[in-house]
């Protein structure tokens, strides 16, 4: 039975995957033939649909076995490779340094990190995202595991566009920006229709947006819902505002999920810093950037679906386990998008 289970999990970690990389990229031009990271993408959502198909056959059966039958052979060599990958990473813990960022982590018991190469085993060998050499690192829970169906990770990137100012924190109106962002969401949605992928819908704040003013870390959360898929996906953020930037750190798991997710990334919330002479009250006004928008635009930044950005979780979306994925899309000057797979060349989604 536990062998059923950890097959039904890597297939939901491999759809999730397969929908980030999908709805992460922007659509194509009309007439366009679909490119390799699209059609790799649909490959891929139908090979998880036949672990799927397979581990629920192999779910009766060991129910049926329960009752006398034969136990099934779940000897598929996909989930030894998961294993075997999930074996070789070289996890971190304690102090970790970012010096991408100039700033640090000071992960407690229970948080493990993974940085560049192996995070980009995960996000791209076990999760099937496409190529992205922005990203910094994964923080990863120790409880539960990895391959478990009710695992979640944490991505951590960093966004040079320079020092956010907070003016507008206290005067935003986050329900009227949240009605904004459905229109946006909305609206990006003919978009994505078009180009064959399934529509989202922002259902509202899982959690609402809270600044820190003494800390200058901003955190929410979002409840999003896949078309054609069952169970709805959480997003959960924090921004970290430093003197030339900020820390992006973005957590996708199953709704279902929230009350562990918001109490890890919670404990995840003091881990993070910059380094002394880099932080938000750093900022030279003579000589550092100052960044194009304000609090309200790193909350209301564009939706991208994470059904391929994280496998595991549905945009990233879970069968069992589909999330979905907030990247940020350009705004103003620019926010830039956490992950990769989009031709440079080609304007992502934004939210209006």
């Amino acid at each position: 039975m536990r062998k059923t289970i950890l097959a039904t999990s890597v297939a939901a970690l491999l759809l999730s995957a397969n929908l980030c990389a999908q709805d992460s990229q922007p659509p194509p031009p009309p007439g366009a033939p679909a490119d390799d990271a699209n059609a790799q993408a649909r490959e891929a959502q139908q090979l998880v649909a036949s672990m799927q198909n397979e581990a629920s056959t192999q779910a009766d059966a060991a129910n049926a076995q329960a009752s006398g039958s034969q136990q099934p052979d779940l000897s598929d060599p996909r989930l030894k490779q998961a294993q075997q990958l999930v074996a070789s990473l070289n996890f971190q813990s304690g102090e970790i340094a970012i010096p991408e960022a100039k700033a640090h982590l000071h992960l407690g018991e229970g948080f493990r990190f993974l940085p560049k190469p192996d995070a980009r085993k995960v996000l791209e060998q076990l999760w099937g995202n496409p190529p992205d050499d922005k990203i910094i690192g994964l923080i990863v829970p120790t409880d539960p595991p990895l391959l478990s169906d009710k695992s979640w990770a944490t991505l951590v990137t960093y966004v040079d566009d320079g020092h956010v100012a907070d003016e507008d924190a206290a005067k935003t109106d986050y329900d009227k920006l949240l009605k904004d962002m459905k229109e946006g969401t909305q609206a990006e949605n003919e978009e994505r229709k078009k180009a064959g992928y399934d529509a989202i819908e922002l259902i509202g704040w899982a959690a609402p947006p809270r600044y820190d003013a003494q800390g200058k870390k901003l955190y929410w959360a979002r409840e999003l819902a896949i078309a054609n898929n069952s169970g709805h996906t959480l997003n959960y953020d924090i921004r970290v505002l430093g003197r030339t930037g900020y820390l992006s750190l973005n957590a996708i798991a199953r709704m279902q999920d929230m009350p562990d997710v918001q109490g890890g990334m919670q404990r995840i919330l003091p881990m993070v810093d910059f380094d002394a002479g880099q932080r938000y009250a750093d900022f030279n006004p003579g000589t550092d950037k100052l960044a194009a928008y304000g609090i309200a635009a790193l909350v209301a930044g564009g939706i991208a679906a994470k059904a391929g950005l994280f496998a595991k979780i549905g945009v990233i979306l879970l069968a069992a386990k589909k999330l979905v994925i907030v990247v940020i899309a350009a705004i103003g000057a620019g926010i830039k998008k956490l992950f990769g797979g989009k031709d440079k060349n080609k304007p992502g989604p934004t939210v209006q």
